[in-house]
């Protein structure tokens, strides 16, 4: 099993309501895959020396699974209310921990 997370863009064209997102974490719930997830604040971009490359202004959340391999953890994207209403979601694997 690896860990994946699925990064929402605030690029939807409609706006995805509270009951969307109640169904959606009854599926993730459900799914027992889920590893939890956050709304993402505002924040800043840091570099030790140099300019700095700048802060996405895009990405508003993200959800964090477990899943066989890329095409399963894909499968998350169903019901996924950024996903459903038009918005972008990124998923990818992370790095195993040694």
């Amino acid at each position: 099993m690896r860990d994946y997370i699925l990064l929402m863009h605030n690029d939807a064209t409609e706006e995805p309501t509270p009951k969307m997102w109640e169904a959606y974490f009854e599926r993730l719930h459900a799914s027992d895959r889920f590893d939890g997830g956050s709304e993402i604040g505002l924040g800043e971009s840091l570099r030790q020396v140099g300019e700095p490359a700048p802060l996405s202004d895009r990405i508003d959340g993200y959800i964090r699974v477990r899943a066989l391999n890329l095409e399963e953890a894909k499968t998350f994207l169903i019901g996924n209310p950024v996903y459903e209403s038009g918005g972008t979601v990124e998923v990818r694997e992370l790095p195993r921990e040694s």
